[in-house]
């Protein structure tokens, strides 16, 4: 079966900088698009980037162009999102995400907190 898990969030300072992972099984995953989505409290679960099947095509909220990177090793099977110059507003679960056989598989989320 799908299985996604996330690791890599925890609590950081303004300004700083946090490496997630999404190690991923159950299927090919050189063959599928990926995706990392975010939600805060109170608030709708979004986007934040997203990536080819081969890591050649990625694709960025406008709140994380610049300050967050999206890549992936086809070879371990896990994606990550690099994120730079974190502000308090990008504190939420992330999650990451896979539509397979029409459907969507999500992770279990990993809290990232920006707070000083």
């Amino acid at each position: 079966q799908v299985q996604l898990v996330e690791s890599g969030g925890g609590l950081v300072q303004p300004g700083g900088s946090l490496r997630l992972s999404c190690a991923a099984s159950g299927f090919t995953f050189s063959s599928y698009a990926m995706s990392w989505y975010r939600q805060a409290p109170g608030k709708e679960r979004e986007l934040v980037a997203g990536i080819s099947s081969t890591g050649r095509s990625t694709n960025y909220a406008d709140s994380v162009k610049g300050r967050f990177t999206i890549s992936r090793d086809n070879a371990k099977n896990t994606m990550y999102l690099l994120m730079n110059s974190l502000k308090p507003e990008d504190t939420a679960v992330y999650y990451c995400n896979v539509a397979y056989r029409r459907n969507n598989y999500w992770g279990q989320g990993t809290q990232v907190t920006v707070s000083s």
